[in-house]
């Protein structure tokens, strides 16, 4: 058997094994989850040193490992090792450990089968069957969450059907399914068509806009580690992996088709993140960060050029570590508090400092702040973007404010959210007392995806790029030049003469000062929350109509198509009265409709 069979037989074999473990039986679960999936860590790491490897069938090419799909297939192996480790215990006493951990090694399988898959069949039978975990995953939260997961699965089925359009374009255009013996360009109506279709497949899967809704729900219903999992980090690798070997390798890419992504990468990237800065709850603020997140990937992939490619690709890799580590970090203020309301949070900085440090460190890589992981990536999308003024197109400035802008709202939401939790003064019901920071399974997942924020921005050209990006997106190019190693050293030592002057300042001791707000002193007891922050975005003209729109759903896919088909099916209901000669009448128009269409032929 090829080696590139055991990461998607193994995990798929155990997890089957794991939903047939009695409901009373303990730790069986949790240690056949985590010995499978540091077993699949460990496998992938292998392949990945020991790429390229191919698997053939009957003549046809069906599973392939390359440098695109090696740094991926590394990632969702070690996001599967670190949210089972979490999960010990985050889901300790839950009723559907069988379901969760069964489910949680087939999407580790099935990830690596789509992620291996050199065959379009094959691809779609691994894609369809992440549609049917996720369903599971969700639905272990309880019965709060059914609704949340039916709109999952609806969104994702839906999008499914797009990409199995599509993939019979190209099987029509091309004569065959071998993903590497394609190359399609842009001539004819057809191509187009198939080209759309698979990108709004990869899009519902990674939640650019206006196929995101289903993330939001499931953030706020779902267990955190299925959220940290799927929609933060193992979804936006897939989905993005597909959208990349779609314009890099199957799709000969034109200028019409990179101004689609760059349009959708742009609005995506704005949209999302407003609607992140007035959410209360911490869960639905995040997920709306992951959906604005996913602009960018789209955005540098658009470019057409190879820095904006890499940018793009590189993006998704840092968007998936930092992300699961924010829901993680999220998780672990839930474990501990029992809620994520912004309002009812606060003062957890020094009881939680490990949480803290690792939410600090994911909230600066995500907001852009150098010299993390997300700014490398952010800043490699800038250049693409630049690049492509230079070429000529005149709407280069508009990509690139839009993206700067979506940053510095980026910036400003993390902003609230951290005072919210762990600055703010907490609410008298929380008691502080009794909470106390996690326990070392789940601190640990949260803490390496920290790191991973730091080396992969410090140490950006000796590893990430070297060995992931250089090799899958060749000809890259910097326009200019950032020294990762000197801008540390630099800012350490900005933060130490600060910390020195802030010391100087209070010799005579810490000074305190009652609450004001724009000069204004509070009363004592008025506990300021943050979840004030910005709310005055909405009372702004357009603006607070947009909101008002988004709050009714009128943006929402499945809620407008939810109301089109009620619509529908009450038309029909109406026609059934149960008259005789009402149903007589409807026979005859049917007759004569029939009748005019043969005599017409």
């Amino acid at each position: 058997m090829s080696p590139l069979f055991y990461p998607i037989v193994v995990p798929i074999l155990i997890g089957a094994v794991c939903f047939l473990v009695p409901r009373k039986v303990k730790v069986i679960r949790e240690f056949l989850a985590l010995l499978t999936s540091a077993f699949t860590l460990g496998l992938v790491i292998w392949l990945f040193i020991e790429k390229p490897l191919e698997w053939s069938f009957s003549g046809y090419l069906i599973l392939r490992l390359d440098n695109l799909s090696g740094f991926i297939l590394l990632a969702s192996g070690l996001f599967g090792f670190l949210i089972t480790l979490y999960s010990i215990k985050f889901m300790q006493g839950s009723d559907h450990l069988s379901t969760y951990y069964g489910s949680l090694l087939w999407t580790l399988g099935a990830a690596c089968g789509a992620l291996l898959a050199n065959h379009f069949i094959v691809l779609l039978v691994f894609w369809g069957f992440l549609g049917i975990t996720l369903y599971l995953l969700v639905l272990t939260g309880g019965e709060d969450t059914a609704s949340a997961a039916k709109k999952s699965f609806v969104i994702i089925g839906g999008s499914d059907a797009l990409i199995l359009l599509g993939i019979f374009f190209i099987y029509v255009l091309s004569s065959t399914f071998e993903i590497d013996k394609i190359t399609l360009p842009f001539k004819g109506t057809l191509v187009y068509f198939a080209f759309i279709f698979l990108a709004l497949g990869a899009f519902a899967k990674a939640g650019v806009m206006p196929l995101h809704t289903w993330i939001p729900d499931l953030a706020e219903k779902a267990p955190i580690p299925v959220t940290a999992y799927l929609p933060a980090a193992l979804d936006k690798l897939l989905g993005i992996y597909l959208l990349g070997r779609m314009c890099l390798n199957v799709f000969e890419m034109n200028g019409a088709m990179n101004l689609l992504l760059m349009i959708v990468g742009s609005v995506t990237i704005i949209a999302a993140v407003m609607m992140a800065l007035i959410q209360h709850d911490m869960r639905r603020l995040l997920a709306y960060h992951a959906v604005s997140q996913v602009g960018y990937m789209v955005l540098g992939i658009g470019t057409g050029n190879p820095i904006g490619i890499a940018g793009g690709i590189f993006h998704m890799l840092n968007n998936s570590i930092y992300k699961s580590c924010l829901f993680l970090s999220g998780g672990a203020v839930q474990h501990r508090t029992g809620t994520t309301d912004l309002n009812k949070l606060g003062g957890l900085g020094k009881i939680m400092p490990l949480t803290f440090t690792s939410f600090i460190i994911a909230a600066l890589a995500i907001s852009g702040v150098p010299p993390l992981n997300g700014f490398v990536s952010k800043w490699m999308i800038y250049q693409g973007l630049v690049e492509l003024g230079q070429t000529g197109d005149k709407l280069w400035i508009i990509w690139l404010v839009s993206a700067m802008f979506g940053s510095a709202l980026t910036l400003a939401s993390f902003m609230k959210i951290t005072h919210s939790v762990f600055l703010g003064i907490s609410s008298k019901e929380m008691g502080l007392k009794k909470i106390k920071e996690v326990g070392v399974g789940m601190a640990t997942s949260m803490v390496v995806l920290a790191l991973l924020c730091l080396i992969f921005g410090i140490f950006v050209y000796s590893v990430p790029l070297k060995y992931f990006l250089f090799p899958s997106v060749p000809g890259v190019s910097f326009i200019g030049i950032w020294s990762p190693g000197l801008a540390t050293i630099m800012i350490l030592l900005g933060l130490a003469v600060g910390f020195i002057i802030y010391l100087l300042g209070n010799l005579k001791g810490i000074r305190e000062a009652k609450t004001f707000i724009g000069g204004e002193t509070l009363p004592v007891e008025t506990r300021v929350t943050g979840t004030g922050f910005y709310n005055t975005i909405r009372e702004i003209g357009g603006i607070r109509k947009l909101y008002d729109w988004a709050e009714a759903k009128w943006f929402d896919i499945y809620d407008q198509g939810s109301r089109m088909s009620f619509g529908f099916a009450n038309l029909l209901r109406r026609a059934h009265t149960g008259v005789l000669t009402s149903y007589v009448l409807w026979v005859f128009v049917g007759l004569a409709v029939i009748l005019i269409v043969l005599m017409g032929r």
